[in-house]
């Protein structure tokens, strides 16, 4: 049994009495109606936990004393929840049944950490919830992860492990990074050597860019359709919106390897390029012809198929694609005759323009089949189509822009939520990328700009961390990146917590205390705070730091 005050997402409320409610072998669970799958997935967590049955009740009365309750309040928020624990038993009623799930992930909390185990560890070792009354609900709508599987692939399974270890911390939006130059990730049946020449690179640059060293076994993997919609039904059993991200007209490479028609074919012969095997920019990006925009239009349909709009999961956030729209450098347009023909043909005045007319063009094309563009704050350069968001990564800029000229944002600035940023200064910190973040730098990430008006501000509609991966290319080293720095995160986005100097941060490590334990019971590879421990270190691997304090701007 964990005590009420070491819950993380901190609840909004939490009044605490004496006393517990025992779960037995006698003990039922009830799920009223609409609240069935939140009902199925509780009994499966704890009957591994437990041992015990948790048999379904036919009506409330069944958990009388010693069992479990399940029902909706209309009045309360869409992911609202309240529990209450006391001599009737345990009872969690949501807006919805997202916020019935959410007072779930509570309930488990408080059942102690051994109630993460696949398996019961011993009789009476997972039985007791203290009596207590908590009343909750988030503070922004879209608390996400964004997890880059193009650069390293992560196998399907780790994909659910990462959905489960998000809904254990009341995240709702996957933010899944599919393509970039080093693989494409996603079946396309109408274009079969996107994933067959295009998810595989013969080697990989190991550390940063500048590092000497390679890993010259050969690197990739993808998910087929059926992969991916096995994804999004577990996403949305656990009511997280994956949004998918196909990244355009930079980041592209693999994309061009494949079908090197892509590529600006008047300036360089795509035809000898191969999936890209380093990192940084690269200057090889889509020709912006009719031919890439069927191209592309062909891969949405199909994502749009295996993503729909109605999956359960966030409200609303089901229906945004990502389309990437960073880094495109502009050296190839400027040399290419038929890049410079089509800026001259739409009397666009650059570059820039021509990139905002490319990403305008798949705004209209999204919005016409009732979706959503959301891209990197690049997208705003020479214009932004209505509806379109936003993701807010160079810093504080372009969200409070976008914000102002009236686009949703989700505040992700580099500076303070890239968890492949290294975590300490020290040398035995592995390959060392960008700023120091800490935890407590993380808790005290505040994601509304001080400077945006009452309804500017309602335009931030949440925050998310992004998980890069060129320098964690397995299980282990992502685990090491994300964590605990997402369960900091998800206090941010979930909690409301005062401005950032006046957040007590002691508080949230005495509570990490007892999260710690829970996430060795998940079985979490991270960050301990005293250091990383000896195999977790990698010597010699050149990174990419940079000292001093980042801009916060």
């Amino acid at each position: 049994m964990t005590s009420p005050t070491e819950l993380i997402p901190a609840p909004r409320s939490v009044v605490a009495g004496p006393g517990e409610v025992r779960l037995t072998e006698y003990s039922r669970l009830y799920a009223g109606p609409a609240t069935e799958g939140v009902g199925h997935w509780l009994r499966t967590v704890l009957r591994q936990a437990t041992g015990l049955p948790l048999h379904e009740g036919r009506e409330l009365d069944d958990t009388d004393g010693d069992g479990i309750g399940l029902r909706l309040d209309p009045g309360l928020g869409p992911e609202e929840y309240r529990l209450v624990s006391d001599w009737t038993g345990v009872l969690i009623e949501g807006g919805s049944a997202a916020g019935v799930f959410r007072g779930a992930q509570t309930l488990r909390q408080l059942l102690g950490p051994d109630a993460y185990r696949r398996a019961p560890l011993g009789r009476d070792r997972v039985r007791a919830v203290p009596h207590v009354t908590i009343e909750d609900a988030p503070r922004f709508r879209w608390r996400g992860l964004m997890l880059d599987v193009a650069r390293h692939f992560t196998p399907k399974e780790g994909v659910l492990r990462y959905l489960d270890l998000m809904a254990a911390h009341k995240l709702n939006v996957l933010h899944f990074h599919l393509t970039d130059d080093q693989g494409w990730r996603i079946e396309i049946e109408r274009y079969p050597r996107l994933t067959e020449v295009g998810s595989w690179r013969a080697r990989t640059k190991l550390g940063h860019r500048a590092s000497p060293l390679w890993n010259d076994t050969p690197h990739g993997g993808h998910y087929t359709q059926d992969d991916i919609r096995e994804i999004v039904a577990y996403a949305a059993e656990r009511h997280i919106a994956v949004v998918p991200e196909i990244d355009v007209p930079g980041h592209s490479q693999a994309a061009i390897a494949a079908y090197p028609e892509l590529g600006n074919t008047d300036v360089v012969d795509t035809s000898s390029l191969t999936v890209w095997d380093t990192w940084g920019i690269n200057p090889n990006v889509l020709a912006p012809t009719d031919t890439t925009l069927r191209f592309y239009e062909g891969v949405l349909e199909e994502v749009l198929e295996l993503f729909p709009a109605d999956a359960t999961g966030a409200p609303g956030y089901s229906s945004f694609v990502h389309i990437g729209g960073d880094e495109c450098p502009k050296n190839q347009w400027r040399a290419s005759d038929i890049a410079q023909k089509r800026i001259a043909d739409l009397g666009l005045a650059d570059e820039d323009a021509l990139q905002s007319w490319f990403i305008g063009h798949f705004a209209g094309w999204l919005a016409e089949r009732g979706r959503r563009l959301i891209g990197w704050d690049e997208i705003l350069q020479g214009g932004l189509a209505p509806g379109a968001a936003v993701s807010s990564w160079r810093g504080y800029a372009g969200g409070v822009a976008a914000a102002r000229a009236g686009h949703d944002v989700v505040m992700c600035p580099e500076q303070h939520v890239y968890l492949d940023h290294r975590q300490d200064a020290g040398p035995e910190e592995p390959v060392p990328i960008g700023y120091v973040r800490t935890l407590e730098d993380v808790y005290r990430f505040e994601p509304v700009p001080a400077e945006l008006t009452p309804e500017e501000a309602g335009r931030v509609l949440g925050t998310q961390a992004n998980a890069w991966s060129e320098v964690t290319e397995n299980q282990a080293r992502v685990d090491y990146q994300v964590f605990p720095r997402l369960a900091a995160l998800a206090e941010v986005a979930w909690s409301t917590l005062p401005t950032p100097a006046e957040r007590d941060f002691a508080d949230f490590e005495r509570r990490m205390a007892a999260h710690y334990r829970r996430l060795d019971a998940l079985g979490v590879a991270y960050r301990p705070p005293t250091g990383p421990l000896p195999w977790q270190r990698r010597p010699g691997v050149l990174g990419r730091p940079i000292d001093g304090t980042p801009p916060n701007r």
